[in-house]
C-alpha cells in the first residue's frame, strides 16, 4: 500500500523559514519514472503546484512564485522529499501537500498525502 506522509508544518512570521517532509512508502523507486511533487491549497482557491522533483535524476521544477525562496530535495535512501521554504509571504499560507507521479514531472499524480498546513503571518 502506497502511504505518503507529511509533516513540519506550522506558524511562522513573514520573512520567517519552514521546511516540510514527505515520507514515501509502499513503492519501489526503480520500476517507473517517477516524481514527487508539492501542491497546496489556500482556503477557497485551487489546488496549485508549487515545485517537483524527479527520483531517479533529481531534476527540478518550479512554479514561478516560489522560485528562490523554495528548495525541494530528496533523500532516497529514506524515501523522504523535503521542502525548504525562505522568504515566506502570507500569500504562501495554504496546506501543503506531496503527491507521486508514476510517468514524471508532468504526469497525472495519482498517489497522495494528508497535507499539512502552514501558515505565514505577516
Amino acid at each position: 500500500q502506497v502511504q505518503l506522509v507529511e509533516s513540519g508544518g506550522g506558524l511562522v512570521q513573514a520573512g520567517g523559514s519552514l521546511r516540510v517532509s514527505c515520507v514515501v512508502s509502499g513503492l519501489t523507486f526503480s520500476n517507473y519514472p517517477y516524481a514527487v511533487g508539492w501542491f497546496r491549497q489556500a482556503p477557497g482557491k485551487e489546488r496549485e503546484f508549487v515545485c517537483g522533483i524527479t527520483w531517479r535524476f533529481s531534476v527540478t521544477r518550479y512554479a514561478d512564485a516560489v522560485k528562490v525562496r523554495f528548495t525541494i530535495s530528496r533523500d532516497t535512501a529514506k524515501k523522504t522529499v523535503y521542502l525548504q521554504m525562505n522568504s515566506l509571504k502570507p500569500e504562501d499560507t495554504a496546506a501543503y501537500y506531496c503527491a507521486v507521479s508514476q510517468t514524471g514531472l508532468s504526469g497525472d499524480y495519482t498517489y497522495w498525502g494528508q497535507g499539512t498546513q502552514v501558515t505565514v503571518s505577516s
